[in-house]
């Protein structure tokens, strides 16, 4: 049984930060994807950024670029999501999700598809 678990949202005022993590396990595979998503109510979800287990190489989207990074500790089964600057349109459920996923030579987890696997969320608000 897999279990995914993120943790680390809540209220923030705008211009601040929060930092996600998302612990996993159960998943037997030797190499994942493992992706940030959003959703607001009424929305579609948005893919927000992804990382190999395999080499550690990170994407993130333009619509967030600069403002938000991902990393990995392999050692702790955690993957993080670092959200600086927030802005209140980044008000919205936080979802971690794995797919089994080993590169292609020279390319990065951008080229993952149909996550299988997800978390139940965690809310970020952000207002003033």
């Amino acid at each position: 049984q897999y279990e995914i678990v993120e943790s680390g949202g809540g209220a923030v005022q705008p211009g601040g930060s929060l930092r996600l993590s998302c612990t996993f396990s159960g998943l037997l595979w030797e190499y994942y994807s493992i992706g940030w998503f959003r959703q607001a109510p009424g929305k579609r979800r948005e893919r927000l950024s992804c990382v190999n287990t395999k080499d550690n190489r990170a994407h993130i989207v333009d619509d967030v670029k600069g403002r938000f990074t991902t990393s990995r500790d392999a050692a702790k089964n955690t993957v993080y999501l670092q959200m600086n600057s927030l802005k209140s349109e980044d008000t919205a459920v936080y979802y971690c999700a794995a797919i089994v996923f080993r590169p292609p030579a020279g390319l990065g987890c951008e080229v993952a598809y149909e996550y299988t696997w997800w978390g139940q969320g965690t809310q970020v608000t952000v207002s003033s």
